[in-house]
């Protein structure tokens, strides 16, 4: 199934409004940033992903031509002209460093300081896997609710903040639901998420502590999605930012890749592992290096992308394997990496297209070889990362054993959650904890 297909087309139901601001507007003769209101932003047009129409930035997820997804252009002439390496110095370290390359302007309130963590060099780890110059991007410390899906909902609540939207939602495996209830009550906006039943109990509390409507249902992510495009169509003023929104969300995702390159002094690193649900991170990482090279701050785009998926849901990493021409769906997904089980995933192809183009590769894991992951990285770098971190180690392991990565490449890895959503994954038999009496004798005994 190619990127769109079996997902219906989203017609716009409003659009953001276009003020004059003095001449500050873009036009043909002088193209400058867009003003939304009092905003700014050099995003000019969405634009279809397979046929190349184009659409006017819009409340609209896919192309009413082809049913393809749609993505963000923006006025790269523009950008480089104002906007320089230098520009960063005094910005705060937030993912809002880098808002001329977003499709809206910095939120208010909490979520304009999400981004901008840590890129951890892996000596330890990278020791354990043979890997001289090992990173690891690590967005289990994001802020405000501990995983990357905290980039597209700033990103993407600020934009139907702009359009006017009341209530705020999404379909979710997780941690996606966790961002958009945390980010809505920061933004004073109502908000439901609706997941899947059998969802890890600890990240639907992590939801429900923000008072949204949180909403359990039976079926497949894919179902969920389905469901929510209907609700939007009855309820005018509600809008679900990872479907009705999603070009501007998954631009979010770009944040990771630029501080990959801001933090490595902008060299580009020769591998970079990214965990596949959608797809999209890796796409979009992708495209902030590209981006990145239109701009003039780096010569050129050489990494390799390298996908990682569990075995139980791994649709885009058999397109790979297999050379497919298109998505097979996974019907039925059995994974421990639940925020990783999207059976049909919108943005697939996409990533295998990167992947291919890039010249990378795409592995996937066991279950097992998911919570040996886990138990790796915490291990070696004292980062406790949930089950797709455990997927992104495991992958990475099998691909320095299979020589697709060298111990001398400059490589980078995703690490997109915090382990305590997922801490049932890991058996307690594995960690025995004695209990003794105080006293030292008790205590000597054990030692021995």
């Amino acid at each position: 199934m190619r990127d769109g297909e079996g997902f219906g087309i989203l017609l716009p139901r409003k659009r953001g409004i276009f003020f004059t601001c003095g001449g500050l507007c873009e036009t043909e003769a002088d193209p400058k940033p867009h003003c939304i209101g009092e905003k700014m932003t050099y995003a000019t047009e969405l634009v279809c992903r397979n046929c190349g129409k184009t659409f006017p930035l819009e409340a609209r997820s896919v192309c009413d031509v082809c049913g393809s997804p749609l993505d963000v252009n923006y006025n790269y002439e523009a950008l480089s002209k104002g906007f320089t390496k230098k520009s960063l110095q005094k910005r705060e370290p937030s993912m809002w460093r880098y808002a001329e390359l977003l499709p809206a302007s910095p939120p208010e309130g909490g979520s304009r300081w999400t981004g901008f963590t840590p890129l951890v060099r892996a000596k330890n780890l990278g020791k354990a896997l043979g890997l001289d110059r090992l990173y690891l991007k690590n967005d289990t410390v994001n802020y405000p609710t501990l995983s990357f899906k905290d980039r597209v909902v700033s990103v993407s609540l600020a934009k139907a903040l702009d359009f006017g939207y009341r209530v705020v939602g999404c379909a979710s495996t997780g941690n996606l639901a966790n961002a958009v209830a945390a980010q809505a009550a920061a933004a004073g906006l109502e908000s439901v998420v609706l997941v899947p039943e059998d969802l890890e109990p600890v990240k639907i509390l992590a939801s429900a502590v923000y008072k949204p409507r949180v909403i359990k249902v039976r079926g497949l992510f894919d179902s969920i999605a389905r469901l929510c495009k209907e609700i939007s169509r009855q309820k005018d003023d509600w809008t679900f930012l990872n479907i009705d929104l999603r070009p501007y969300y998954a631009e979010g995702s770009k944040t990771m890749g630029y501080e990959i390159l801001e933090q490595l002094n902008w060299q580009v690193p020769q591998n970079v592992v990214v965990p596949m649900a959608g797809g999209s991170l890796l796409s979009k990482i992708y495209k902030s290096f590209d981006e990145m090279v239109r701009l003039g701050w780096i010569q050129a785009n050489k990494a390799r992308f390298f996908g990682a998926q569990p075995t139980g849901c791994s649709p885009i990493v058999t397109a790979v394997k297999e050379n497919l021409p298109e998505i097979r769906p996974v019907l039925q997904p059995q994974t421990v990496a639940k925020s990783l089980a999207i059976g049909n995933p919108l943005g697939g192809f996409t990533a295998v297209k990167t992947i291919r183009r890039s010249g990378g590769w795409a592995e996937e894991v066991t279950d097992e070889e998911v919570i040996a992951g886990i138990q790796l990285l915490a291990e070696t770098e004292g980062i406790f990362t949930e089950t797709a971190g455990g997927v992104t180690v495991g992958v990475l392991k099998k691909l320095v054993e299979q020589g697709r990565i060298h111990s001398d490449e400059l490589t980078v890895a995703a690490i997109t959650g915090q382990g305590l959503k997922t801490i049932e994954v890991l058996p307690e038999s594995d960690y025995p904890m004695p209990t003794i009496q105080a006293d030292y004798s008790d205590f000597e005994k054990i030692l021995h």
